[in-house]
């Protein structure tokens, strides 16, 4: 009985170091080696794994950055510019400079310009919404306001207003890492240069309908009218589908197009206050003959 004991233990030994024996040559041979810089990338990301790179999460990301030799087409929204320095040095590789960019609402659709015309009840949500009908306003390109843009930023940096309606970005908190313009049904959320001082201009609409009926569905609408093509020296401004485009690369920030725009449909922000230009009073004319009379 003993022996027979012995002889089992034995032999699940022998059988289990062959087993490890052939698992050993296994692993060396089929091993797959992964570039150790992948993990010292991966540490000087931010660790967000948001996906605004374009990859799925900063490890794929790093995997991008040592494999390929060119990766000026390679960015990190989150990490900006700094991140992307330290890494290309790190791999000795050279990185193009992007300007930082926040997302912006294409849509000025409050409840004050655009009033409802009717009443939805259902799951709060855009995407829900969209395939359902057009939204609860005349406007069926803007805002659906049900938040999926709020939903999807890991950064807290939207939030919809109350008051509007309308999502808000905070700019200090944005990444610009995509994900509130994906998941926009409307496409009214568009990634933007941030701008000298937070200087940006843009049409704060995205209605292509023409001029009387976007302006009958909401009063702060892009009529297409042209004004703003024909103010700008630059040539930054396209109209295209009875919308109004400002091309962010173009732009002088010279303000030309909003003074002309008849809507107030073009947003400037971080611009200081217009100076009002004031009359000069005239010169009194009758004043001489009035010295004279009390030289006299």
């Amino acid at each position: 009985m003993n022996e027979i004991f012995i002889y089992t233990v034995v032999s699940l030994v022998a059988l289990g170091a062959v087993a490890a024996v052939i698992l050993y040559f296994v692993s060396q041979k089929f091993k797959v080696y992964e570039d150790p810089r992948i993990d010292t990338t991966e540490a000087m990301l931010p660790g967000a794994n948001c996906g605004g790179c374009g990859y799925p999460g900063c490890r794929g990301f790093a995997t991008a950055l040592v494999e390929n030799e060119d990766i000026s087409s390679l960015f990190c929204p989150v990490g900006g510019a700094e991140t992307m320095k330290a890494v290309a040095e790190h791999l000795g590789k050279a990185a193009a400079e992007r300007e930082p960019q926040v997302a912006v609402l294409k849509c000025n659709g409050s409840c004050a310009n655009r009033p409802k015309t009717s009443q939805y009840d259902g799951a709060t949500s855009c995407a829900v919404i969209s395939s359902l009908y057009g939204g609860e306003t005349g406007c069926t390109w803007g805002c659906l306001g049900g938040g999926d843009c709020v939903n999807v930023c890991t950064f807290d940096a939207i939030k919809i207003d109350p008051a509007t309606g309308l999502p808000e970005v905070d700019e200090e908190k944005c990444t610009a890492c995509g994900a509130c313009v994906k998941a926009c049904p409307k496409m009214v959320l568009e990634l933007r240069k941030k701008g000298v001082k937070s200087r940006r201009i843009y049409v704060e609409c995205s209605s292509k309908d023409k001029g009387a009926i976007a302006r009958k569905a909401c009063t702060a609408a892009c009529i297409g009218c042209g004004k703003c093509v024909k103010a700008c020296a630059f040539e930054a401004i396209t109209l295209e589908n009875n919308l109004a485009y400002i091309d962010a690369q173009k732009c002088r920030l010279c303000r030309k197009c909003a003074s002309e725009c008849p809507t107030g449909a073009i947003k400037e922000l971080g611009f200081p206050p217009k100076k009002v230009a004031t009359e000069k009073p005239e010169p009194n004319k009758e004043a001489k003959p009035a010295e004279k009379e009390a030289a006299n």
